[in-house]
């Protein structure tokens, strides 16, 4: 029943739930070329700063990435200033191919939603961050089929998970090392505006539909679509444009998900939560249920496999991908993974020791990484409250088989444009 997700693919599956916006075309071109792009989409208007605000604010169009902070806000917080504008896409999510595809097959409509924010801010162009090869080659292409191509510089990234939150990426491209500082002050501070590869495709979507027609769908509270990448126990594993709000048993079904013990949301620093087909796919329809909407990531993990392995799996992979420039990451977090894993083996006590690593963690880190990993494993504790029973009495007899998949941790270095 179940597919893997190929993370080294060129070629994810990707279809929506109702009309396309973003992954309009794919369903007849592999990669929209310059040309395609403009038969599919039409020209990209540009507005000037305050229109660009007010159809932002309008709109509440916030970070995809996985923050979720409104793009309007941070402009407002440039005061018009000429800022620096960087594309990450340093898609560092094991679980998430949503912003690869984007960058791979529809590389035109970030470009033109980034060139459009530093058109409006003034500045002469942007700067696309990548780690994937063939993102890295489709946007290349995609710059020198553009007349404004010039505009767009690409820089490589490393790839590591920390190493793509925002802060950490610019210390990378700047020459230093890819960590977040132990300070927690925002960018635009500096004259620095980052956006997630999404956001800025959305951004292209809102500028042509205008606010009336990026609002027709979604939610009152969040109009509009998301990408989400779906994974683990389906049968036909991909990334999904859904209008926001849309039930997680619709997705699921679309999806033909196996029946599930629980289904991860969010991705690596989201949340666990009981397969409830009524839970809404939208940011306040993931806090609702406990959990986040995260890098917009949907994980079933069926009854086949060992949901607590699955967990010490991954909470092993959060440990090794840390930054280890704090106490909570350098020894917390390795603490905590080797008291999920010893609870999976079946030792009752580490339960307990999981707990008071949990309470000393949590809020402590130099960056979110500590508390995202917290999160994961709090609630897949509580989620998973019956097979964490059954393994501090003799075990679930139940493989490991991987459902939530994982990459190999990339090291903290440095990034560098080319």
């Amino acid at each position: 029943m179940s597919a893997a997700l190929d993370l080294r693919s060129t070629d994810a599956g990707a279809w929506s739930i109702g009309v396309p916006r973003l992954l309009a075309g794919l369903d007849t071109h592999a990669v929209l070329d310059h040309g395609a792009h403009l038969e599919v989409h039409g020209p990209q208007p540009i507005v000037e700063l305050p229109r660009l605000v007010e159809l932002l604010t309008g709109a509440g169009l916030s970070g995809r990435g996985g923050a979720g902070f409104p793009l309007a806000a941070k402009l407002q917080a440039l005061h018009g200033q000429r800022a620096r504008v960087i594309v990450n896409g340093s898609e560092s999510e094991p679980a998430s191919l949503k912003d690869r595809t984007l960058l791979r097959r529809a590389p035109h409509l970030v470009l033109d939603g980034a060139l459009a924010v530093a058109a409006a801010l003034g500045t002469d162009g942007v700067t696309v961050a990548v780690h994937d090869e063939a993102a890295f080659v489709a946007v290349s292409r995609a710059a020198a089929q553009r007349p404004d191509g010039r505009r767009v510089r690409l820089a490589r990234t490393g790839g590591g998970f920390v190493g793509g939150e925002a802060r950490a990426l610019v210390r990378g491209l700047d020459g230093g090392p890819a960590v977040p500082p132990g300070r927690r002050e925002h960018l635009t501070s500096s004259g620095t505006l980052v956006a997630n590869v999404e956001t800025f495709a959305q951004t292209a979507i809102l500028l042509r539909r205008g606010l009336r027609g990026f609002t027709d769908t979604g939610t009152r509270d969040e109009p509009g679509t998301a990408l989400v990448t779906v994974g683990g126990a389906v049968g036909r594993p991909g990334v999904v444009e859904l209008p926001l709000g849309t039930p997680l048993g619709i997705l699921l079904t679309a999806a033909q998900a196996a029946p599930a013990q629980a289904v991860l949301l969010g991705g690596y620093h989201g949340g666990w939560v009981r397969p409830n087909p009524d839970i809404r796919l939208s940011r306040a329809g993931a806090a609702a249920a406990g959990s986040s909407f995260g890098a917009g990531v949907v994980l079933v993990v069926d009854e086949a496999t060992c949901g607590l392995g699955e967990l010490a799996l991954v909470s092993g992979w959060l440990a090794r991908a840390s930054a280890k420039q704090c106490g909570p990451c350098r020894f917390g977090l390795p603490a905590l993974a080797a008291d999920v894993a010893a609870l999976a083996a079946g030792n009752p006590a580490a339960l307990g020791a999981a707990f008071g690593h949990l309470h000393s963690i949590d809020g402590r880190g130099a960056c979110s990484h500590p508390d995202g990993a917290v999160r994961f494993v709090s609630s897949g504790l509580h989620v998973l409250q019956d097979e964490v029973e059954l393994h501090r009495h003799g075990g679930c007899r139940r493989p490991v088989v991987g459902r939530l998949p994982l990459t190999p941790v990339t090291s903290l270095t440095s990034g560098g444009a080319r």
